[in-house]
């Protein structure tokens, strides 16, 4: 991995984006996220946390109408879109495990 690099920036960026996106919508439209989760915080909560792409998408397929036909195929994409953000952030720390353990980066030579 290069020194220097802003691919962990930029990631953070993204994440970081969706999280804070889903968190003002929440705050913005309660009634939405009560009826799209039955007044339930615990599931939003986790959507923030877990898969913050999906439970937006999820919230704006279901107030304005239902999941239904294409509909799949946002959901897929923002499914997608989540697991290349933790994906991302994964590779990038793997500098940070030590060496030996298993899915750590080879020794690097210093010239």
């Amino acid at each position: 991995m290069r020194q220097g690099s802003s691919a962990g920036c930029f990631t953070a960026a993204v994440v970081a984006f969706s999280r804070f996106f889903l968190f003002f919508a929440w705050i913005a439209r309660p009634v939405a996220f009560q009826a799209v989760f039955g007044g339930s915080w615990i599931l939003p909560c986790l959507g923030i946390m877990v898969l913050p792409f999906t439970t937006l998408m999820y919230v704006i397929l279901v107030t304005n109408g239902g999941v239904a036909g294409f509909d799949y195929v946002w959901l897929a994409l923002a499914v997608l879109l989540d697991l290349a953000g933790a994906g991302a952030a994964a590779a990038n720390n793997r500098n940070y495990i030590p060496q030996g353990v298993p899915g750590s980066l080879p020794p690097t030579s210093t010239p």
